[in-house]
């Protein structure tokens, strides 16, 4: 089957369902988009997935099972979004080991997603999945991507009194606390002082 690649363009809140968040995937060569609905914990996970240096004291659900997947002597080799039923997504993940033995488990796309930016796994999907849920947009000031997350200078009230030496131990309690939401809050911070001093 051909299947089409698709990347991480980012996460924000869902403007259709309270307290959830919109997972942003993109085809790149066309630009249509795959919002896909998903939870607070899991938006948390992928997130932390993203920003390979914040590394939480205690495995999270999604670290276990990736070391889990490596220490039996698999790695995922990619996830697909195979199908779409009710504006419910299906998806699969392709694990494979030195053997090039495969191993095909069903996921919920908000798990394959945040399991697939653990492992730099390619993310793909169908035609038809384009077809029926795919969307043509332009992402508004609200969408958090990764760029516009380094590009953006947001004001996060409070952090601006402390020196970059005094956000870092911050930084350090919060992941220690497993406090996420606080510590992704800082490592922009962090980020944005950092690239104004370069």
């Amino acid at each position: 089957m051909d299947y089409k690649k698709l990347i991480i363009r980012g996460i924000s809140y869902s403007q259709t369902q309270m307290g959830a968040y919109a997972l942003i995937l993109e085809q790149e060569e066309t630009g249509i988009k795959l919002p896909v609905v998903i939870g607070n914990y899991e938006a948390q996970s992928i997130s932390l997935g993203l920003e390979k240096d914040i590394q939480p004291p205690r495995p999270l659900t999604h670290d276990l099972f990736s070391k889990f997947i490596t220490t039996v002597g698999y790695y995922l080799d990619s996830i697909i979004i195979y199908q779409i039923i009710d504006g419910v997504f299906f998806s699969n993940l392709i694990l494979k080991n030195n053997q090039d033995e495969q191993l095909v488990l069903d996921a919920r796309t908000s798990d394959a997603v945040a399991m697939a930016v653990r492992f730099d796994a390619p993310i793909y999907t169908t035609e038809q999945v384009l077809t029926e849920a795919g969307i043509m947009l332009e992402l508004s000031d609200n969408e958090r991507t990764e760029e516009s997350i380094e590009e953006e200078s947001p004001v996060i009230k409070g952090y601006e009194v402390y020196t970059l030496e005094e956000l870092q131990e911050l930084l350090e309690k919060a992941v220690n606390d497993e406090d996420f939401d606080t510590a992704l809050e800082l490592q922009q911070e962090i980020k944005k002082r950092k690239k104004n001093i370069d």
